[in-house]
């Protein structure tokens, strides 16, 4: 079988240990959206770049951040048709693990399990991956904040904080030089600091910016708060030039 075999099926290795729809899938994420998230002491944030939006077209139908259950939410990266399936099986499973076992899902669980579907599709012929990336926070029941990162190979790992889509690395690279959790005790700080990341790679204010705490209900930002982060942030880069040329 030539390259365009290992091309076709999902289920056939490539000499070098691939599975290039898997790694097609990956690139899909490459391309989407830059999204954040961090993990604070206090609350989990989520923020995501929106991108530019036609006039006519509704905004509370383009969103990048969902409610999976009262106390965990997620955004994602990559195709939107195929994170909206996710997204309702995920919602699904929230309501029958409450159902069945009268407590809520750990963020943990509802992440392993939305990454086990993620692998079953890299398993049998006639199915593709799923092209997306997603990014899920939360609290568990004891109150412990978490932020979980599943890709469409079925791998979900833990962060304190990262990145997924259109430059993802250059997000990253600034949050390793600025997370610290000394300075994350408070949703401010963390919300800042999503902002800021954002900053590094986007251009422009069209910003989603969501914040769950523990036994609160999500808050997604609107326009006047995140322009309000964005007046202080810039105030302060100002004061921090004006520091520098002094002690120059």
């Amino acid at each position: 079988m030539g390259t365009r075999g290992y091309d076709r099926a999902i289920t056939v290795f490539s000499p070098d240990g691939h599975l290039f729809q898997v790694d097609y899938a990956l690139e899909a994420v490459k391309q989407g959206s830059t999204v954040i998230g961090i993990c604070g002491q206090t609350a989990v944030v989520l923020a995501a770049e929106k991108k530019s939006m036609a006039q006519l077209k509704e905004d509370r139908t383009m969103r990048k951040i969902f409610l999976l259950d009262k106390h965990i939410i997620m955004t994602f990266a990559g195709l939107t048709a195929d994170a909206r399936i996710i997204i309702d099986r995920a919602r699904l499973e929230c309501q029958c693990h409450k159902l069945m076992s009268d407590d809520p899902v750990s963020v943990e669980y509802i992440s392993r399990h939305i990454a086990n579907i993620k692998h079953r599709y890299t398993q049998s012929n006639g199915r593709r991956p799923f092209g997306f990336s997603a990014l899920i926070g939360g609290f568990d029941y004891d109150g412990t904040p978490h932020l979980y990162q599943t890709d469409p190979s079925g791998v979900y790992i833990e962060w304190r904080a990262t990145s997924i889509g259109k430059n993802a690395e250059t997000v990253k690279e600034y949050l390793e030089q600025n997370y610290s959790e000394d300075t994350l005790q408070e949703d401010i700080s963390a919300i800042k600091l999503s902002i800021k990341a954002l900053l590094e790679v986007v251009r422009g204010r069209n910003l989603e910016v969501a914040v769950i705490a523990q036994g609160q209900p999500l808050r997604i930002l609107d326009a006047d708060e995140i322009s309000a982060y964005l007046a202080v942030i810039e105030r302060e880069k100002e004061e921090e030039t004006e520091g520098n040329v002094q002690n120059a």
